[in-house]
């Protein structure tokens, strides 16, 4: 294999390090909450493909409402087919960046091969300073549009979808939409927010606490100060686009851990009530009534043994955005297991 080869092996699977040299290449989302309005900020790198397309980091930031980011999971949806976006384009490099990122590859020449810079150089050039298909970095357009940069979801930069968005950079007049059904859109901020919803974890509570008896009901319900609508806003500095994503919790759905087991209501779907509680608390006096949530076990576990009861609490949906548009997103679940250790009825002889 020729010297001229080795040089451009490395430079395409090392190409896309130029954006880490481009000052105005940001930062993605993750951060922080607490019930009160909170922007926050975290980072994603750029990086390439086989094909050494260069990427950027996103530059969409989150603001989220009504929710604490502690102790928080990520919603499943309930469509298995629908996923929140794995990569999208997005505005990233001015001509005077795209610029700058040759030169700083012309720069390091020496630093890991030597040629390697201008090998990198050259391939650049020839696209956006050579006419093929762009001519000097279109630095005469500069402030009349952007170049479009690929970009990975921070949460999902490991699924191969990610690399789906493989074109390089390519230039987007101000004001005009790209010609391209990956680009970001309001559509895609919100179900890039779904991504960020902060769901509390599922954290029942029971009564009897400690061990259940078998068939006796066990109560269960979820406090309604801790299960409230919450929202996330997606937005893209600089570009006016903006969407919020906004997730209310609809019901509980108990799986009993074993087939010797009765759910109340018989589907172990337990709905949100008016007040937006789910189940109602176990109190003094109702030991004979059959709670409106809850489960019997007909059969108790052995010894140091226990049934692993799962509860899954589904979030309904939907998102608007600053043009008008939104709709509804699939459902989200997101749940919990707890082991629950139950006895048999205790008696005492005579």
């Amino acid at each position: 294999m020729s010297r001229t080869t080795v040089l451009r092996a490395v430079a395409a699977s090392t190409l896309a390090v130029a954006v880490a040299a481009v000052p105005s290449t940001a930062t993605a989302g993750g951060g922080k909450g607490g019930g009160e309005k909170s922007s926050y900020e975290g980072s994603a790198g750029g990086s390439s493909s086989k094909k050494g397309v260069i990427r950027a980091r996103t530059r969409v930031t989150v603001t989220t409402d009504g929710g604490s980011r502690s102790s928080t999971g990520t919603l499943t949806p309930s469509n298995s087919n629908w996923t929140p976006p794995a990569c999208w384009y997005e505005p990233s490099f001015s001509p005077k960046e795209i610029e700058t990122a040759v030169n700083a590859w012309r720069s390091i020449d020496g630093f890991v091969l030597r040629g390697v810079g201008d090998v990198v150089g050259d391939m650049m050039d020839h696209r956006y300073k050579d006419g093929h298909p762009y001519k000097d970095y279109n630095l005469d357009k500069q402030g009349e549009g952007m170049f479009w940069a690929a970009v990975k979801n921070p949460k999902r930069k490991d699924d191969p979808e990610a690399n789906s968005c493989d074109k390089q950079p390519f230039w987007v007049d101000e004001g005009e939409p790209p010609k391209e059904p990956l680009a970001v859109s309001p559509q895609v901020l919100a179900e890039y927010a779904y991504d960020e919803l902060p769901v509390p974890d599922t954290e029942i509570k029971m009564a009897p606490t400690g061990k259940s008896t078998v068939n006796l009901p066990t109560w269960i319900w979820l406090d309604k100060a801790k299960f409230k609508k919450l929202s996330v806003t997606a937005s893209l500095p600089g570009t006016g686009l903006s969407a919020t994503t906004t997730a209310e919790p609809v019901s509980l759905h108990i799986e009993p851990g074993t087939a010797d087991a009765e759910t109340y209501p018989a589907s172990g779907e337990c709905a949100i009530n008016e007040d937006g509680s789910i189940g109602e608390p176990y109190a003094k006096g109702k030991a004979g009534k059959t709670p409106p949530c809850g489960v019997s076990y007909l059969r108790s576990t052995g010894e140091n043994e226990s049934y692993p009861l799962s509860a899954t609490v589904t979030w309904k949906i939907n998102w608007t955005s600053t043009n008008g548009g939104g709709g509804d997103l699939p459902d989200g679940t997101f749940g919990t297991t707890q082991d629950v250790t139950v006895q048999e009825i205790q008696s005492v002889n005579r």
